[in-house]
């Protein structure tokens, strides 16, 4: 069994019982360290790793909430705990929309579940603590920065994203504790932004309040039993209000269209699009997976339209899907 690396958050960003009116460590103690292995040919191994370990949060028995990333594909989950257990775990699914993935243990954790929270109700300049597996030597005493719009490079987009900072450095699934000892997020991601002039970085967390409306089918099924949205397999960034291809997903139908790294991506279906929000917007206002995406491009001072036939990303992962 792969331990989990030893390593502790500075002293001075870890939080202190007595600034928090819940009991800090009973809420902690509901975080675990969460290890998968996923198949040397899975879809996602070449991006994300065939080992991947991050954090998880107990939200009912059995249940772990966490990030999607760290299960997408994993033929084996482990879990850690606080008192030294390991028990292993089944990837009950993953929502590529919202980012959560679902875990369910094997065997009893003797956990007490934490409670869900209103990520609604949080304002910024709350103080909170971004819980890692570990107690308090493994987390960090935060404040929400800013709730934002946030667009991915992968074709995601959050409406409201939650930041904070400092930022967590083992941030995947490290689960977002308010001020009222309520879980109201799951760690995504850690971003650099400009501050005064200086550089720090923030952590993305998801918002729980989009939990609830995909929890029931993620148990039942492993993903949302709704149409998926249309995806293209292109990874893109702003670059001077430009949507810039920066990558290709293998197999994916910008693969299939012989798009490439460094085409800019000018219209869809004739509309204009400056910046990844209008892109995805416009993508998915087009119809569920499968229907044709026409998008103008430019390549090398030729500009060109071309026709994707878009796909449901889930189509190419190993794993729980809809029959």
């Amino acid at each position: 069994m792969v331990s989990l690396t030893e390593w502790k958050v500075p002293a001075a960003n870890q939080p202190r019982a007595g600034d928090y009116a819940f009991d800090l460590d009973r809420a902690l103690a509901s975080v675990v360290g969460l290890h998968s292995i996923i198949p040397n040919d899975a879809f996602s191994a070449d991006n994300l790793g065939t080992e991947r370990a991050g954090n998880g949060v107990v939200i009912d028995d059995g249940l772990i909430l966490t990030i999607g990333y760290l299960i997408t594909e994993a033929e084996a989950v482990w879990l850690h705990f606080g008192d030294g257990r390991v028990v292993q775990g089944h990837a009950l699914g993953s929502d590529s929309e919202t980012g959560f993935g679902l875990v369910q243990a094997l065997d009893r954790m003797d956990l007490e579940p934490m409670p869900l929270g209103s990520s609604a109700a949080a304002h910024i300049g709350d103080r909170v603590v971004l819980g890692g597996a570990g107690g308090r030597t493994r987390s960090v005493a935060s404040h929400i920065a800013a709730k934002q719009e946030f667009a991915g490079y992968w074709e995601y987009l959050l409406n409201e994203a939650i930041f904070t900072h400092p930022a967590h450095p083992n941030w995947g699934g490290a689960g977002l504790i308010s001020n009222r000892g309520e879980l109201i997020g799951i760690g995504s991601l850690q971003l650099e932004r400009e501050r005064e002039g200086k550089s720090e970085h923030v952590n993305m967390i998801v918002p729980i309040d989009l939990l609830k409306p995909v929890l029931d089918d993620l148990r039942k099924f492993g993903r949302v039993n709704k149409p998926a949205r249309p995806w293209l397999g292109m990874y893109t960034a702003e670059i001077e209000n430009k949507i810039v291809v920066v990558g290709i997903s293998a197999k994916g139908p910008a693969a299939r269209a012989e798009l490439k790294a460094g085409d800019v991506i000018l219209a869809v279906k004739g509309e204009k699009v400056a910046n990844q929000t209008q892109f995805y917007r416009k993508l998915w206002s087009l119809g569920t997976a499968g229907v044709d995406v026409p998008l103008t491009v430019y390549h090398e001072g030729v500009t060109f339209d071309v026709v994707l036939a878009s796909t449901d990303r889930a189509k190419l992962l190993k794993g729980p899907r809809l029959h």
